[in-house]
């Protein structure tokens, strides 16, 4: 692949244009919004000068409400030898270009699994793909060397590419994306009129469960009427576990020894499901996932300490798995939850006293 066409400069769009510009693909950008595609632009992320003929791939970065008339229109023009989308559902845009008869030998429908909370050119990083999986959903129909070019910009990009049914996709975005999402949303809305007392109460298990709350509700609109059915459906199964439980905690206030025991069981139950699903989550590089130590470390709230952290860390030869950081309420002070193999707990936990860490036990 030597030139691409990005239309749609959002957070997707001009990520995966700084990812190709880094990589000698010449990268042409636009946008319904010529402000945003300069902004692109300026970033690094490609020109916004429109390409002198065909180039060899269009990408279409845009909601997927809008997906099937930016790739019939890009068609219907001849603006690349190949096409796809990048948006978060794949059945309904390829059924919506399918009902208006166009030739779809050209065109390769993929989503990559990444993100942020923040949308737009400026949240775009050319590292944004990196490690994480890129769906792709071919079908008998689809030209090779459509798909050669597709996994090309897979790689430019430094993801994983994963082949699966356009349907299969969607039931599956709907369980680790878009049902989580309105959960974590009705959550964060308990939040929206609570007294300030409670609120400053937040630890790192709240601010972990509605982290994702921060997105755009519009972006989110776009995502969810694209995918209702499945959404639907997964958030009535989690319905009747939530009247499971409320009836298991209403027991638990009985006075009834017979009553609170069933409550106890109710109650256990949703909470080792709960391990058991959670221990599925693929781990670090989409790898098995490990249980690690936590090597915890209070700290002041000053430019360069974590940094200091690391380096410490590293001068003792040992790798930090993830981290957590964890502030302190009304204070400026804050937990930094160090993550590494078990046997490097000790190790790491003597060599940052031995710098003048305070360690948590």
């Amino acid at each position: 692949m030597r030139t691409a066409l990005v239309i749609g400069t959002g957070l997707i769009g001009t990520s995966a244009g700084l990812a190709l510009s880094q990589r000698g693909v010449t990268v042409h950008l636009a946008d319904p919004n010529p402000e945003q595609a300069r902004t692109a632009a300026a970033l690094g992320a490609g020109t916004d000068e429109a390409p002198d003929g065909p180039v060899d791939l269009a990408i279409v970065a845009a909601p997927p409400a809008h997906v099937a008339d930016v790739l019939a229109d890009a068609m219907l023009r001849g603006a690349a030898r190949g096409y796809l989308d990048v948006a978060s559902v794949k059945g309904g845009p390829r059924r919506e270009l399918e009902a208006r008869g166009l030739d779809l030998t050209g065109y390769i429908g993929t989503h990559p699994m990444s993100g942020r909370e923040k949308s737009g050119p400026l949240a775009a990083t050319g590292d944004l793909f990196e490690g994480r999986p890129w769906v792709l959903t071919p079908t008998r129909d689809t030209d090779t060397e459509v798909l050669n070019l597709a996994l090309e910009l897979v790689s430019h990009c430094r993801a994983v590419p994963v082949v699966m049914d356009a349907d299969a996709h969607d039931r599956a975005v709907a369980l680790v994306s878009h049902m989580p999402h309105l959960v974590s949303s009705l959550v964060a809305a308990r939040l929206e009129n609570a007294e300030e007392a409670a609120v400053r109460l937040c630890g790192q298990g709240i601010r972990d469960v509605t982290r994702i709350a921060a997105s755009d509700p519009r972006m989110w609109i776009d995502i969810l009427s694209a995918n209702p059915g499945p959404v639907a459906d997964l958030l009535t199964d989690v319905a009747g576990d939530l009247e499971e439980t409320v009836r298991a905690l209403r027991a638990l206030q009985s006075t009834d020894d017979h009553k609170r025991r069933e409550g106890s069981t109710g109650i256990e139950d949703v909470l080792r499901r709960g391990n058991a699903g959670q221990i599925r989550v693929p781990g670090k590089h989409g790898s098995a996932p490990r249980v690690y130590e936590v090597v915890a470390v209070l700290i002041d709230d000053q430019p360069g300490q974590l940094a200091r952290i690391f380096a410490d860390a590293g001068m003792a030869g040992v790798n930090i798995e993830d981290v957590r950081i964890e502030h302190a309420t009304g204070q400026q002070a804050g937990l930094v939850q160090l993550m590494v193999e078990p046997k490097a707990a000790p190790v790491l936990s003597a060599a940052l006293r031995e710098r003048g860490w305070a360690i948590r036990q």
